[in-house]
């Protein structure tokens, strides 16, 4: 009896950093669509471009990007975890050098070239990669 507890346990414990890693990538899936839909309500909606929004867009991508920080590749996925960290890094960079700029300044033709184009690609390819990592 005391063999089957302990195995069982062992069992556990063996699994805990897995589904641990796995909750940390789901975590900043959710993390990241959160990201994407303040930038999403800014481009829309005229009235969501004064400061309080802007503040919103901006601690959005701070919070997946401190996130994708603290997170480790798991084991045979190094790959794909830096694909995802390269990814993030050029979506963050256009937000904030480009897009959210053209957003507030009202070129939104430009705007949504770069939300609809180069933008949504990255972001599709970050889900699909948290996809490959377990998130």
């Amino acid at each position: 009896m005391k063999n089957i507890l302990f195995a069982a346990a062992f069992a556990v414990c063996a699994l805990q950093p897995i589904a641990a890693s796995a909750n940390e990538f789901a975590e900043l899936r959710t993390k990241m669509s959160a990201a994407r839909e303040s930038l999403v309500t800014m481009l829309t909606n005229k009235d969501k471009r004064g400061a309080d929004h802007q503040k919103v867009v901006a601690s959005t991508a701070d919070a997946v990007s401190a996130h994708l920080t603290k997170l480790k590749a798991p084991a045979g996925k190094e790959a794909q975890f830096k694909e995802l960290v390269d990814t993030w890094g050029a979506f963050k960079k256009t937000r904030e050098a480009e897009l959210v700029p053209a957003i507030i300044a009202g070129r939104e033709d430009e705007a949504r070239k770069l939300a609809g184009g180069i933008q949504k690609d990255r972001i599709t390819r970050c889900q699909q990669l948290l996809g490959e990592l377990g998130g």
